[in-house]
């Protein structure tokens, strides 16, 4: 079977990012609020490539939030693209909490890096190493359309969604209450 990540990887939120100084990261994928400031533990870290995208957690467009773009994604596959091209990368990508963009865009680089695999495959995988991964659906979206995947991507989201219910039932009234609602929908349409 493929391996499912072709780099090592790690996911995490500002909070957590201190403790990875001394891994050895090669590339960060930093995703921000647009007027937060540079987590200073990037000191810490050593010499890396890195990517550094600001737009908020929405999944609509709305007054007061800038809302992840197609350039925002554009540049998420770039990344990707110049982390597989490089022998021994290791990858960390973060946003606030290292719940919803930070998995979204990390699915989106293992999307592309394997064209082959089943969304499924991938989204469990991620599930796998950030166990309340919640992958913001409007960069799921978009990334799916530019990889030519066929909404493979957004109903593999639609289960991890489910689940995630499943386990953290107050998660509806929370996404809803934040504008994600759709999000929602698509779980309970899966069941």
């Amino acid at each position: 079977m493929e391996t499912l990540f072709p780099f090592a990887l790690t996911v995490c939120g500002i909070e957590e990012l201190s403790g990875h100084g001394e891994a050895g990261v090669s590339h960060v994928l930093s995703i921000l609020d647009p007027d937060w400031p540079v987590p200073e533990a990037f000191g810490s870290f050593g010499e890396h490539a890195k990517l550094e995208l600001r737009f908020h957690d929405v999944i609509e467009e709305s007054p007061g939030h800038v809302a992840p773009r197609e350039e925002d994604v554009r540049a998420i596959l770039a990344f990707g693209r110049d982390l597989e091209a490089e022998a021994a990368s290791r990858l960390l990508v973060h946003c606030h909490a290292g719940i919803s963009r930070s998995t979204a865009a990390m699915a989106l680089v293992l999307a592309q890096a394997r064209p082959q695999m089943p969304a499924e495959d991938i989204l469990q995988g991620i599930l796998g190493i950030r166990e309340k991964a919640w992958p913001n659906l409007r960069i799921l979206e978009m990334g799916d359309a530019m990889l030519g995947r066929g909404g493979t991507l957004p109903a593999a989201a639609s289960a991890l969604y489910a689940h995630q219910l499943r386990i953290r039932p107050h998660l509806a009234d929370i996404m809803r209450n934040a504008g994600r609602g759709r999000e929602v929908d698509a779980a309970e349409a899966v069941g």
